[in-house]
C-alpha cells in the first residue's frame, strides 16, 4: 500500500437558517507517500472545508478518511488528537506562533504536548531551526523577526515531530516572491530528505506550476488537474 491518504466519498454539508448548503459532494481522492500535492480552486469552493477533514479537525457527513490504512473518522478524539500530533504538521497563510514565547519555545511546542522532557525538546527544536536557518534567532520573539522568518519558524514547528504528512493552508499567500521561493525550496527540501508528503492549498500561481499533483475542486467535487 502506498498511499497515505485515501479518501472515499467524502461529503460535508452545513445548514445555513432554512437551506443546506452542501460543500463537498462525493470526493474519492489519494495522495501517495513522498507526494508534493496542490488544491486549488475558488474562494469558497470548499478547500479548507477538505483539509478540516483530512486533519481531523471536522467530521463529514459521510464517506471515510483512510491514513496508512486506518480510519481516522472512526477514531475517538483523544486518538485524532495523537494522530494529529504525532503524523501532521501544519502550515498556515498566517504563521500562528504564540506571541509570549521564543522562537525554540514555539517549535518545541508539538513535542511539549507529546510529553518529551524540554531539554530533548529544545534539542530537536533547535535542529529543525538550523535547517531553516535560523539558529542564530531562537531567543527572539516572533515580533521581533520578520514575516518570511515567522513562516520559516512555522514551517520548523510543522516538522519537528517528523510527521508524515503536511497540510499547508495558502503558505506563501502573505508572502513576496522572495520569500515564498524560500518556502518552497524548504518544501523540497523535507520532502527530498525525509520522504515527507505535503498537500497545499493555494492561490500562488507561480508556486501552482511547481507542484507536480494538482487537484481542482468545482462544485463540490474534486478533479485531476494538469499544470
Amino acid at each position: 500500500m502506498n498511499n497515505i491518504i485515501k479518501c472515499i466519498k467524502l461529503t460535508k454539508s452545513y445548514k445555513d437558517g432554512d437551506v443546506i448548503v452542501h460543500i463537498l459532494k462525493g470526493i474519492s481522492f489519494e495522495l501517495q507517500h513522498g507526494d508534493i500535492s496542490a488544491i486549488i480552486g475558488k474562494s469558497g469552493s470548499g478547500k479548507t472545508t477538505l483539509l478540516h477533514l483530512l486533519a481531523g479537525l471536522d467530521v463529514p457527513n459521510s464517506g471515510d478518511i483512510l491514513f496508512d490504512g486506518e480510519s481516522i473518522t472512526s477514531m475517538s478524539s483523544n486518538q485524532i488528537a495523537t494522530f494529529r500530533n504525532k503524523k501532521l504538521g501544519f502550515i498556515y497563510q498566517f504563521h500562528h506562533l504564540m506571541l509570549d514565547f521564543n522562537i525554540l519555545e514555539n517549535v518545541a511546542m508539538p513535542l511539549l504536548i507529546s510529553n518529551e522532557g524540554k531539554r530533548k525538546s529544545e534539542e530537536k527544536a533547535y535542529e529543525m531551526l538550523k535547517i531553516v536557518n535560523l539558529e542564530k534567532k531562537i531567543k527572539k520573539y516572533p515580533s521581533e523577526i520578520s514575516g518570511g522568518e515567522r513562516q520559516r519558524v512555522a514551517i520548523a514547528r510543522a516538522f519537528v515531530n517528523k510527521p508524515s504528512l503536511i497540510i499547508a493552508d495558502e503558505p506563501t499567500g502573505n508572502l513576496d516572491q522572495y520569500n515564498a521561493n524560500v518556502i518552497f525550496n524548504l518544501i523540497l527540501k523535507f520532502n527530498s530528505c525525509y520522504n515527507t508528503s505535503f498537500l497545499i492549498v493555494t492561490h500562488d500561481s507561480s508556486l501552482i506550476k511547481k507542484i507536480p499533483v494538482l487537484f481542482k475542486i468545482k462544485n463540490g467535487k474534486l478533479y485531476n488537474y494538469n499544470n
